[in-house]
């Protein structure tokens, strides 16, 4: 990380999240900006936009807010160093609960695609058999 700082727009570029959606985040307490500048604007750091990325991901897994903070706590507190060995396997236990979640979510997530694109590939065929000329098998 370089330490520069960003505007929220250039953030919202480079994480493909709407300025409302950072902002809500913010108010939600999982991100904070870095800095603000002499007028008063936020400033993010190259941290703070792998933050909004990890909650970017989360999301269309169906995670809570909660559920992002508490795996967010954790990484945080992982990301100090300064944790006894019981607090650091703690914390390891939280982060590899959200990565089984996740694994289970994504398996889901493949199985409602390939229903979904089951669904889709039985409307084409029904279209292309309702587009034949009548008399047509």
């Amino acid at each position: 990380m370089n330490g520069k700082h960003m505007q929220i727009g250039e953030v919202a570029t480079r994480t493909e999240l709407s300025l409302r959606t950072i902002r809500h985040y913010e108010e939600t307490g999982l991100v904070v900006p870095s800095a603000r500048s002499q007028g008063g604007f936020r400033l993010y750091t190259d941290a703070d936009v792998s933050r909004l990325m990890v909650i970017r991901r989360m999301k269309p897994m169906g995670f809570t807010l909660d559920e992002m903070r508490e795996l967010l706590a954790a990484t945080d507190r992982l990301d100090t160093g300064d944790l006894t060995d019981a607090e650091r396997e703690e914390c390891l236990a939280r982060v590899r609960g959200f990565e089984e979640a996740a694994r289970q979510r994504v398996a889901d997530l493949r199985t409602q695609l390939a229903r979904a694109e089951e669904f889709a590939g039985a409307l084409r065929e029904r279209l292309a058999h309702s587009d034949a000329p009548a008399g047509t098998p």
